[in-house]
């Protein structure tokens, strides 16, 4: 079976590849390598040559380094991993196994913290938790809205000595309300 871009992207090491590129980062391999020390180098390059190959990322500059060639990586312009088109043809067997390899993304992300010799839920500021929420199409698209302007200035933030590396994850879904008005009950009810 062809492995399609939303495949591609949601490979675990690649998804963290993305992330050191994410709002407009330009990285050579070794910034990016000093992220994510826990990926072999080899490993590395490898996965940076896939997303190359399929143009997720893109090669914007190259320095002469020593006699060799320093390439510097970024997201496209565009910015745009997946289509609006590859989203909305993907049936809904697609849609689960994007879903589960994200899950499982956020799973190794989660033991990666646990499996530190010291962590502290209180002092690292860490959680999980599931809210639900009753709002109108306009009310939620003002939520929306509120929260990206909250954390785009911190997306653009860089590692530094005084910063510790966080990951929020969103998982946004809605339930649609029957046919005949605004219900909670369930069809077989």
């Amino acid at each position: 079976m062809k492995e399609t871009k939303a495949d591609l992207i949601l490979h675990p090491v690649r998804m963290k590849i993305l992330q050191t590129l994410a709002s407009g980062r330009r990285k050579t391999v070794q910034q990016i390598a000093e992220q994510l020390t826990e990926v072999p180098q080899a490993t590395l390059y490898r996965h940076l040559k896939k997303l190359l190959e399929a143009k997720v990322i893109e090669v914007v500059d190259e320095n002469q380094v020593r006699g060799t060639v320093e390439k510097v990586y970024a997201l496209p312009q565009n910015n745009q991993l997946l289509s609006r088109e590859e989203v909305l043809n993907a049936g809904p067997d697609e849609h689960l196994n994007y879903f589960i390899r994200f899950l499982g993304s956020v799973l190794m992300n989660f033991e990666e913290y646990i499996r530190q010799p010291k962590y502290d839920f209180e002092k690292d500021m860490v959680s999980f938790r599931m809210a639900t929420l009753y709002a109108s199409d306009e009310e939620y698209s003002e939520f929306i809205k509120k929260y990206v302007e909250l954390i785009t200035p911190l997306l653009q933030n860089e590692p530094a000595t005084n910063r510790k590396k966080r990951t929020i994850t969103n998982i946004l879904t809605t339930q649609n309300n029957s046919a005949e008005g605004n219900t909670n009950e369930r069809p077989d009810d």
